[in-house]
């Protein structure tokens, strides 16, 4: 049975914001290891949206940009929305119950399921489906913003930390 895992990088005030600071290249290659490691990822609409960057190669990528490309590419994803009618390769647009689709999904898989995006993992917090959340907290404050937590705050156990590069620490928590 596949696990769904949320993680994302944080402020150290609890935002999330891919506009307003990003991975150091140790961080993002840790992200592109995840990736080519995943057995698929779950988008909301708006970071789906988002994420579409990565289905063209751009001219000025490097090598680490390429090779998440490539892995996020290779990746199953599943999205949802209620306003897309369509979604790109490897995608796949789910509709009707959202819990039953996601219990089907995660007993149809094994390993590691990303959910991308707060507006998403809150909906599949309040139905109990996420198994674990990953907070990469950077050394920035931001002041407002989109929560990590975008409702209520489940009950957490930290099961552990570990510094990704310099200035990024993991907190791994799992449903208390």
């Amino acid at each position: 049975m596949a696990r769904l895992v949320f993680g994302m990088n944080q402020s150290l005030d609890g935002y999330v914001d891919h506009t307003a600071f990003a991975p150091t290249p140790t961080v993002f290659r840790h992200f592109i290891e995840e990736a080519r490691g995943q057995a698929g990822a779950i988008y909301g609409r708006q970071m789906y949206e988002i994420m579409r960057y990565w289905d063209v190669d751009q001219p000025d990528w490097g090598t680490d940009e390429l090779a998440f490309a490539a892995a996020w590419r290779a990746q199953p994803k599943w999205v949802v929305s209620r306003t897309l009618d369509s979604v790109g390769p490897n995608a796949m647009l789910l509709s009707g119950d959202l819990e039953a689709t996601i219990r089907e999904l995660k007993s149809q898989r094994d390993g590691e399921i990303e959910v991308a995006g707060p507006k998403l993992a809150h909906a599949l917090t309040e139905l109990g489906l996420i198994d674990e959340y990953r907070i990469y907290l950077h050394p920035v404050v931001l002041g407002d913003g989109n929560p990590y937590f975008a409702g209520p705050r489940p009950r957490l156990r930290l099961v552990s930390q570990d510094p990704i590069g310099e200035d990024v620490l993991r907190l791994v928590y799992v449903p208390a």
